[in-house]
């Protein structure tokens, strides 16, 4: 009915034999959206033990604030019976104050990750601090102390900043890294054996000047020359991680692997593995402690080795190959007893010698400017120092493009286990690693690091790995990339109503791209 200032009113009647005993104002609506909350408030008060006729399913018109005849613009009918009276004091009243909202939350987004951590098993640390951090972090990466401040915009229960801190030092204590990553495992081998594994590092910086016996300034991938740590990364084919580690921002890449395929291995004994690598992890004695190890390897081999290997393709063919040829040699690695014969293969790629072909070309012309002295020397690539000056090194320009196309890979993999060319599509899986780090240092927001002690940047790293298991499983479950299923799913909220001192909460509707992902998630418990 309308008010005497316009709005729609919405009120609930109760009738006794016919008589009105009680009239409940639910509130008053200005717009078609507010009348339509108030209305499916009304509804849901309406609903407990109120019987209903089953009619089907009869589609009906949302009601419009337009389509209430407004009485109150009327003139009035003065030859009609006299005005019903005001209602005496004993009568019922109606409830004068409107619905009023007091409080929107994601609730959505928030039950989809909490449903992820429990699948994933996380749930077993049974710590509802270090939870609310992870899923946190996968929402909105920020600053523990910011972290409050996102779980309570969502709506989320926010654990106090204190008890944040409480959950990183348990997360220490009670090795929950190691924990998470026996749920890893278990949940990359739900439907079958894990037999290969692939390994990267890279490099997380600080926002601090003064190193120490962790943050070292070491070379860096991006260049960079403040404090950093290194971190080495073990996940599947599918990228999702099974493992990460800390070192030394100043260790070699190549001194991180066998300490964790060792952890790896101790941690999940009679594993047996094939670990995919890129180049930088390729030297005699890494190769020699894996396969010690009773584990194989697929490692990228430098490509300067190539005449060597392939000397009798030269000669017979010289660099002519076709798009996609596979060919194999073999090669010795080491010296003295460490020396071992290891077979490799290659692969021409038409696609990559043109790529190759650009960048000689790029390095020919700057290399050209050196030796003309239009350009200081920096680290080029094809200048030639002597007794005349500097000049252009053509022999090593033409060996450069005899190669271009190809690309090598070791591995002590028999050929009648894999053969070349399974070998040169399992180490394009490493892609997937890239993708992951890519996450951890975009969408997780990794660094930079502001912890300063090394356990609270293992438990920082505890947390981001964590997240990234969480947002690797979401993605790979719905086709989604993560960002656009918190994107989507985070403008889903709920409201709730304060009316007449009690609280209501309405769920939302789901818009088509919110409902996509949902069908794509396994029901909640499983």
């Amino acid at each position: 009915m309308r008010t005497a200032s316009g709005a729609v009113a919405v009120q609930l009647v109760v009738k006794d034999h016919g008589k009105v005993v009680a009239i409940e104002h639910v509130g008053s609506a200005h717009t078609d959206a507010e009348l339509a909350l108030l209305l499916a408030a009304a509804q849901e008060r309406l609903a407990p033990g109120q019987q209903a006729l089953d009619l089907g399913e009869l589609a009906a018109e949302p009601a419009k604030v337009g389509d209430t005849a407004d009485w109150t613009r009327l003139e009035p009918d003065l030859s009609g019976p006299p005005a019903e009276p005001a209602p005496s004091p004993g009568r019922p009243q109606a409830d004068r104050a409107g619905g009023r909202v007091v409080g929107t939350a994601a609730l959505t987004l928030w039950n989809v990750l909490l449903d992820a951590y429990a699948r994933l098993g996380f749930d077993t640390l049974a710590d509802s601090a270090f939870r609310a951090m992870v899923c946190a972090r996968v929402i909105e990466p920020t600053s523990k102390a910011d972290t409050v401040r996102v779980l309570a915009e969502i709506g989320a229960p926010a654990p106090a900043l204190r008890t944040l801190f409480r959950a990183l030092a348990r997360c220490q204590e009670r090795d929950y890294r190691a924990q998470l990553a026996t749920a890893c495992l278990a949940q990359v081998t739900r439907h079958g054996v894990l037999g290969l594994v692939l390994y990267d590092v890279t490099t997380l910086h600080f926002e601090a000047e003064d190193e120490d016996s962790l943050r070292k300034v070491g070379m860096s991938k991006e260049r960079r020359v403040d404090p950093q740590v290194q971190i080495g990364l073990l996940v599947d084919p599918t990228g999702f991680p099974l493992e990460v580690h800390c070192f030394a921002g100043n260790t070699a890449e190549t001194s991180t692997l066998l300490p964790v395929l060792e952890a790896f291995r101790e941690r999940h004994k009679g594993t047996e593995l094939v670990v995919v690598a890129d180049a930088g992890m390729l030297s005699a004695k890494n190769l020699n402690a894996i396969e010690d190890a009773g584990m194989s390897f697929i490692v990228g081999s430098r490509i300067s080795k190539a005449p060597y290997d392939l000397a009798a393709h030269f000669e017979r063919h010289g660099n002519a190959f076709d798009d996609g040829q596979v060919l194999e040699s073999t090669r010795v690695m080491g010296t003295g007893k460490a020396a071992r014969r290891r077979r490799v293969v290659y692969q021409y790629r038409f696609a990559r010698h043109k790529h190759d072909d650009r960048a000689i070309n790029a390095m020919v012309e700057r290399a050209e400017k050196v030796a003309a002295g239009k350009r200081p020397l920096k680290k080029d690539r094809f200048v030639r120092i002597d007794a005349a000056g500097k000049d252009v090194d053509w022999a090593l320009v033409e060996r450069a493009r005899q190669l271009a196309g190809l690309k090598g890979y070791v591995t002590n993999l028999p050929a009648e286990t894999m053969n070349g060319a399974d070998v040169v599509a399992a180490y394009h899986d490493l892609w997937q690693v890239e993708h992951s780090f890519r996450m951890v240092k975009s969408d997780l927001r990794a660094r930079p690091i502001f912890h300063h002690k090394r356990d609270a940047i293992e438990a920082h790293l505890t947390v981001v790995f964590a997240a990234l298991a969480v947002s690797r499983h979401l993605q790979d479950t719905t086709g989604v990339s993560i960002k656009n299923i918190v994107r989507t799913l985070r403008a889903v909220r709920s409201a709730t109503i304060r009316l007449g001192g009690h609280e209501i909460t309405l769920d939302p509707d789901l818009p088509a791209e919110a409902q996509a992902i949902l069908e794509q998630l396994p029901p909640a418990g499983h």
